[in-house]
């Protein structure tokens, strides 16, 4: 009775139709799934409360991610090392790659209802984060494992593509800099607020000379993207 109030009563119902459509099921606790949508950057009250936002919802859908990826992996390789095991898992539970699949979900689609500006890369990825805390908290664990499987895992991602996928563009910059004798370091330029929140400028320094830039919501993140940017442009002198 609760899910039909709420896909057809309900003056959230327009939330509840666009979490059916994404998520494939109504439900019951909306308020809940509604939260998960609400970053901090927002500046939320609730009820007298100036932290109504997902940080929580994000930090529990974190740790079941992990959880239940690290488990996936485990049985779907049984053969190969913890190594290996952890870089896949990592390429799937990383910030960027969260991003993309929130994005390939359409969560955009809610999130900008509840944004007051411009989306940010990262929101999605929280977003993703908090949305499976959520449907933990109303379903609990098991349900929560088979649906990450079968609907986000198993729909949205390659993981044979993945296998052979490096996107780690800082340790294939360190390698091409041994194999090719430059010495080569990560100079954070500045450090400033965006959207009330910081954000890192790091320089590639190659020989001594400033080669790529990247700016990103974290330092690392900074620095994987100006060693993409450096690899795109030393590739060509390695031929």
């Amino acid at each position: 009775m609760l899910r039909f109030y709420n896909y057809y009563i309900s003056p959230d119902k327009p939330l509840a139709r666009k979490l059916k459509s994404i998520l494939g099921f109504t439900p019951k606790r909306l308020n809940l799934f509604k939260l998960a949508f609400y970053h901090k950057s927002m500046k939320n009250v609730s009820d007298g409360i100036d932290h109504y936002n997902n940080e929580r919802l994000e930090y529990l859908g974190d740790a079941l991610l992990s959880t239940i990826v690290a488990d996936y992996l485990f049985k779907k390789y049984p053969n190969s090392d913890e190594g290996f095991l952890t870089k896949m898992r990592s390429k799937i539970v990383k910030r960027k790659s969260l991003n993309t699949l929130a994005e390939k979900m359409g969560l955009d689609l809610i999130l900008s209802s509840y944004s007051q500006g411009k989306l940010s890369n990262a929101m999605m990825g929280n977003a993703l984060e908090a949305l499976v805390g959520a449907i933990y908290l109303e379903y609990g664990y098991k349900f929560t494992k088979k649906y990450v499987i079968k609907k986000i895992l198993r729909e949205y991602i390659d993981i044979h593509e993945l296998e052979t996928f490096d996107d780690n563009f800082k340790s294939r910059l360190l390698e091409y800099c041994q194999k090719h004798g430059h010495n080569v370091d990560f100079r954070l330029i500045t450090k400033y607020k965006h959207d009330k929140r910081d954000r890192f400028k790091v320089a590639i320094v190659l020989n001594g000379n400033e080669v790529a830039y990247g700016d990103d919501f974290n330092k690392k993140s900074a620095e994987q993207e100006a060693s993409k940017l450096a690899l795109n442009e030393l590739t060509p002198l390695s031929a």
